[in-house]
């Protein structure tokens, strides 16, 4: 069983309720079909019903929730609580009535609110834009300081990793993460990635030297990211700094790295900024043929996810299914 094929039966086996707020989009509708069909999750849709009905002929979305925003009887209540939540932000009750037109933000105070377990977007909407609601309402789990960005990576004939299953973080939020704001991408991300595939997380913080063999303010916050981390999570195995080769192959580890645990069989990869992370992820995406899913949140209090522009209905279905996976740890 693949790793998407395990995402799917672990959504069956306790099925949530997942808000799609991109109902215009043709994908958003073909995969909302096949979801319902699979039984992965329940579905809500945002959007006017009668266009919905009318751009979904041919499909079979009939279990669906259709919530449309002109006529949901909770409007005002929404409007309230949004405006105590973000009061401290200037929010009004006036703008909030405006900001829940809105059905991103519409979205994200249906989970707010526990009408869903948890969203998906993207596939119209810029990553900005996806995740700007949720880290404004949603905000991060208890004892997490940082929400971040990662990506399941899955290689197709790859003895790396976790049979070519990685986590890499941070890939689509953080810019140039300081120290603090590094170690906590790397502890969330081992975390999601054992919740997501049963796997024990070994984390590799990754950088362009290996355990000293050269020495900047680059390095160095890659060293004390790994030691803070290690000190947070001292049951995580974390290791670094050290080069990508070292850190996922033996060879090379046994040569630059002899005396750690986690060089040669890491899974999970944090990029030490996001210039590094996204061409990373892009990379291996494109050269090796890889499944990449996500930007997927962790750190957050419910899953909200991002989908790529580019994606496919297909992919909107494993990235529903990661989220109602991770909606499970709630209960």
């Amino acid at each position: 069983m693949n790793f998407l094929e395990a995402m799917i039966q672990k959504a069956k086996n306790n099925k949530k309720t997942i808000v799609l707020p991109e109902s215009e989009d043709i994908r958003t509708l073909k995969a909302t079909e096949e979801i319902l069909k699979q039984g992965i999750a329940n579905v809500i849709l945002i959007g006017n019903k009668d266009k919905i009905i009318e751009d979904s002929k041919g499909l079979d979305i009939s279990d669906a929730k259709i919530v449309d925003i002109s006529k949901f009887e909770q409007y005002e209540l929404y409007a309230e609580k949004l405006t105590n939540l973000r009061k401290h932000k200037g929010m009004t009750i006036e703008k909030a009535r405006e900001t829940l037109q809105n059905k991103l933000y519409f979205g994200i105070m249906m989970v707010k609110m526990g009408e869903a377990d948890g969203m998906v977007a993207g596939a119209i909407n810029s990553t900005g834009a996806t995740l700007l609601p949720a880290l404004q309402i949603i905000k991060t789990a208890p004892g997490t300081k940082k929400v971040s960005a990662f990506f399941i990576m899955c290689v197709p004939d790859c003895e790396y990793g976790s049979a070519g299953t990685f986590a890499f973080g941070d890939c689509g939020l953080n810019e140039n993460p300081d120290v603090e704001t590094l170690s906590e991408i790397a502890i969330s991300t081992a975390k999601s990635f054992t919740v997501l595939t049963g796997e024990s997380a070994k984390v590799a913080m990754l950088s362009y030297s290996s355990f000293g063999s050269a020495e900047s303010e680059l390095t160095k916050k890659v060293i004390d990211a790994t030691k803070l981390a290690k000190e947070k999570a001292p049951y995580l195995a974390i290791d670094g700094e050290m080069q990508l080769d070292a850190a996922i192959d033996l060879k090379a580890a046994k040569k630059k790295a002899p005396d750690s645990k986690v060089a040669g069989s890491a899974n999970v990869l944090i990029f030490p900024d996001l210039n590094a992370g996204n061409i990373g992820y892009k990379l291996v995406e494109r050269l090796a043929k890889a499944k990449a899913y996500g930007p997927l949140l962790s750190g957050i209090a419910k899953p909200v996810n991002d989908l790529s522009r580019g994606c496919s209905f297909e992919d909107i279905i494993g990235v529903v299914a990661i989220t109602a996976v991770q909606a499970q740890l709630g209960d």
